[in-house]
């Protein structure tokens, strides 16, 4: 297996830059475009029909905002393959956000004024549902508490793991490295207008074990390489051969794991899933920054944190 032998600690202000460049550009669309919630999290109805011909997206939203006085997100998909017998359907997804749900009224006034509009489209009911703002914001908490504590028990399981080589900080600078991987996957959902729905939670929480991995298996070969190194051996030199040792492996592992993801994004474009989608292209983005931070962002932090330690002892030695 090919060794590399890239000096991570000495140019890791270029690999900080990168990241740095992509989450500022990422922070510029999100004060451009905001932050999409998906109905789950918000609150609200959606309706989805079956249609054939065309429509116009602008203007079934304002036939349906003027039927029901309520704010409407209508999205339109072309081409959707049936599960059933295979056929290409067309689908307009018309969402609600609100405190209110949407009457069986309103409902047949939707329905009433498209069919007016458009009277040999079709139009049948796919799908509906609704969901209530108190249940979509707990939906909201609890996700976000399940990544948390996925975090608080990566740092325990860290700090135990590695307590040889400095458990806490070796754990500390590993979940700096997800939250880097997080906010590249939050960003993707951003600069794409995705809606952050459960799709995102899922995507965070299997980019928090992927990621995870590559770092734990940095480490091990760390806590290996100071056995056989010595004490006495410069942090640089140590993560550095570390990092290098393991990055066949690591590229391999994500390059092979892309492309399955790839093929599943591929095959989703072809058939205009828009729920698989939303999981597979945030996925890639995940992939590929989760063996981009634990290579270039977690090793270099690591022998920054440890530089320190050993400053701060020399010094408190000296003024003795």
């Amino acid at each position: 297996m090919k060794t590399f032998h890239i000096r991570f600690y000495e140019n890791r202000r270029i690999y900080f830059a990168i990241s740095l460049g992509l989450m500022a550009i990422g922070l510029i669309f999100n004060i451009i475009f905001g932050t999409q919630l998906d109905i789950q999290f918000t609150g609200g109805a959606l309706i989805k029909y079956s249609y054939t011909g065309d429509i116009d997206q602008e203007k079934v939203q304002d036939i349906v905002q003027a039927t029901t006085s309520k704010p409407v997100t209508v999205n339109i998909n072309e081409d959707v393959k049936s599960a059933d017998d295979g056929k290409s359907l067309n689908n307009v997804s018309i969402s609600f956000s609100g405190t209110e749900s949407l009457t069986v009224e309103h409902q047949q006034a939707v329905a009433a004024a498209l069919e007016k509009e458009y009277p040999s489209a079709n139009f049948a009911v796919v799908e509906s549902s609704s969901v209530n703002p108190v249940m979509g914001r707990d939906f909201f908490l609890k996700c976000l508490l399940s990544v948390l504590v996925a975090a608080l028990l990566l740092i325990v399981y860290i700090a135990f793991r590695f307590k040889k080589i400095g458990g806490a900080s070796a754990g500390t600078m590993a979940i700096i490295a997800l939250l880097h991987d997080v906010a590249m996957v939050y960003f993707t959902f951003v600069i794409f207008r995705m809606p952050i729905n459960d799709n995102f939670i899922a995507v965070v929480l299997t980019i928090l074990g992927y990621s995870l991995n590559d770092t734990i298996i940095i480490y091990d070969r760390i806590r290996e390489n100071r056995k056989l190194m010595g004490p006495k051996a410069d942090y640089g030199t140590l993560v550095d051969t570390s990092i290098n040792q393991t990055l066949t492996r690591s590229l391999y592992t994500a390059g092979c794991t892309f492309a399955a993801i790839a093929v599943v994004y591929i095959v989703s474009v072809m058939y205009n899933l828009d729920s698989v989608q939303t999981f597979a292209l945030p996925m890639m983005v995940g992939i590929v920054t989760g063996c981009y931070s634990s290579v270039c962002v977690a090793g270099p932090l690591y022998v920054m944190w440890q530089k320190h330690k050993q400053q701060k002892k020399q010094q408190a030695v000296a003024s003795r």
